[in-house]
């Protein structure tokens, strides 16, 4: 019988959003926190602040919150909160299958926008990561002022639910392209010699 490996812990906030389990990452200061009391505030639960460990059980890998700290979260200018006694007892829940991470990234350098690369507009900035040996999609969310980032990561979510039953949108919408670009070229009349 062979020994379960040991949890892999990860610094960050992992949340439950639209049933996914989305791990949120990024340097200190970038507005974790905040991010996590506005899906809060949304009904999002939350699983664990700052350090989450995982395990893989069969295909799935699992995030649970140390019990030391279950409940709480730390945001800047406020302290620790009883995220309980703020949200009630169903915003804490004890554990989610991890199936987002999202990094959010420092604000791009204004030498290079991050919307100058016509791919990342069309595909986002994703890759994938592997913890505990198994893929998981990652996704970059670059800060930059007046974005909303709780609508940013509920719709990540709801977008990443539909990748995983096949869809994805960003081919769907260049096939479309293709498909148009195809039939403007046989409405031409022949070219004369």
């Amino acid at each position: 019988m062979s020994t379960p490996a040991p949890p892999v812990t990860r610094h960050g906030v992992f949340m439950r959003v639209w049933g996914l389990g989305v791990l949120l990452t990024g340097d200190s200061g970038v507005g974790k926190s905040e991010l996590a009391l506005e899906l809060l505030a949304r009904g999002h639960p939350l699983v664990a602040d700052d350090a989450t460990e995982f395990v893989r059980q069969g295909p799935h890998v699992i995030g649970h919150c140390p019990e030391v700290i279950s409940g709480f979260l730390e945001a800047r200018s406020l302290g620790i909160l009883n995220i309980r006694k703020i949200f009630g007892p169903r915003s804490v829940i004890q554990s989610a299958a991890l199936g987002l991470m999202i990094a959010l990234d420092p604000p791009p350098d204004p030498e290079r926008p991050w919307w100058s690369d016509g791919m990342e507009r069309i595909m986002g900035r994703r890759e994938t990561v592997r913890l505990c040996g198994v893929d998981l999609p990652r996704l970059s969310i670059p800060i930059r002022v007046g974005h909303n980032l709780a609508v940013l990561v509920e719709t990540a979510c709801r977008d990443q639910q539909i990748r995983n039953g096949g869809y994805r949108a960003d081919r769907d919408f260049a096939a479309r392209q293709l498909r148009a670009i195809r039939q403007t070229q046989s409405d031409l009349p022949p070219e004369t010699p």
